[in-house]
């Protein structure tokens, strides 16, 4: 994840109230997000999510971007939680507070028993996503995952449920800088790089949806050393691309 790094170091920090809010392309959409950086994200979420659901969600605005690659990478259909309501039958309204707002959400085209993968781009105070799964028990949906690029530590409203949360990098924020708490260089993602041969015409993003998808069981990356792969993962991954 050298450019995700790279970017958060990057990305400037302004003040919101005595909040130090940080504004980065996957969490803003500014500064310019490069396809590089997007793509990157996108490859790191294919290997650590489990796409044995129904739907992908997606808060409005900034999860919109994610998923939508996600979507349709993986022919699983994409709902996006908004801003606005439309008064579609069985709509659900929920109410979220951040750390600087407050704001109604609406819910549409979820059932009871559907199986969702949740996507966002950022976990700080984690009301937006606390509202949005306490919204999904309710209807009784199956949460089965939620991937989130960035976390910023500390307390996060998520806490109180028994929801986990899977995040790419996590980081602090302060005195106007950022710090990365911990590595998330994977190595299955640099070791499917490494097995292309440079006239190998094939899109990396392809060869990671097909290193993934190939393993019998999923691997969670963050739960272990992310810097950990067996020898037996790089042999089949630069068997399966020979």
């Amino acid at each position: 994840m050298e450019r995700l790094h790279e970017s958060l170091h990057e990305a400037p920090i302004i003040d919101k109230d005595g909040y130090e809010y940080l504004v980065h392309p996957i969490s803003n959409g500014v500064p310019v997000l490069e396809p590089r950086l997007l793509r990157e994200v996108i490859i790191d979420i294919m290997q650590q999510s489990n796409f044995d659901v129904d739907k992908i969600v997606a808060p409005e605005a900034m999860g919109i971007h994610l998923a939508t690659a996600l979507s349709l990478q993986t022919d699983l259909p994409l709902v996006v939680i908004r801003k606005r309501s439309y008064g579609l039958p069985g709509e659900v309204a929920l109410h979220k507070s951040t750390g600087y707002s407050e704001s109604e959400m609406y819910i549409n085209d979820i059932e009871s028993g559907d199986r969702i993968l949740i996507i966002d781009d950022l976990l700080s105070t984690g009301g937006t996503l606390a509202a949005i799964c306490g919204a999904l028990d309710n209807i009784g949906t199956e949460i089965v995952d939620i991937i989130v690029v960035i976390r910023k530590v500390g307390q996060s409203a998520m806490d109180d449920l028994e929801h986990d949360v899977t995040s790419l990098v996590d980081i602090t924020v302060e005195d106007g800088e950022v710090t990365i708490q911990w590595p998330s260089t994977h190595a299955a993602s640099a070791q499917i790089w490494l097995c292309f041969p440079r006239s190998h015409k094939r899109h990396p993003l392809i060869a990671s949806i097909e290193f993934r998808q190939s393993q019998t069981r999923r691997h969670r990356w963050r739960k272990s050393s992310p810097t950990q792969l067996s020898k037996q993962h790089k042999k089949d991954a630069c068997m399966s691309h020979r």
